[in-house]
């Protein structure tokens, strides 16, 4: 299993309103960096779901739920999506400034690359920022 985090800016598409869709393509990467990260994400993997520009905060964890195919939102075939699910909410929001602070974080793409809207995570840092958050996943 893989680890990664997505951004949004909650007035495009929040946190909440993904739970109340239930699933959701993952559409609008236009960076080829990202784009390559959302091919490598493979069904079952976790993902953060970061709220970006308002908040800046990590609001829950979310899992692949269908692997890349072509965006249906443009003709251009360089771009793909995703299918993500909402997993589970963080019990505490994780704000960036809490990752900002944490020594084993400062490697994060979230802080080196901090455009990048599609990010791979180790498992380790994956685990602090559950930690973070006071969230709990069953076999993570």
């Amino acid at each position: 299993m893989n680890f990664w985090l997505v951004k949004q800016e909650p007035s495009k598409y929040s946190w909440e309103q993904f739970v109340k869709d239930k699933e959701t393509f993952w559409d609008g990467v236009r960076n080829y960096q990202a784009r390559n990260n959302l091919k490598e994400m493979k069904k079952g993997d976790l993902v953060f779901f970061y709220h970006s520009v308002v908040g800046k905060e990590i609001k829950g964890v979310a899992k692949v739920a269908r692997e890349h195919y072509p965006d249906p939102t443009t003709d251009d075939e360089r771009w793909v999506v995703i299918d993500l699910k909402p997993v589970k909410a963080f019990k505490n929001a994780v704000t960036l400034d809490a990752v900002k602070e944490h020594p084993k974080l400062q490697d994060i793409a979230l802080i080196k690359q901090s455009r990048l809207s599609v990010m791979p995570l180790t498992a380790a840092e994956f685990k602090i920022i559950l930690k973070l958050g006071d969230t709990t996943l069953a076999g993570v």
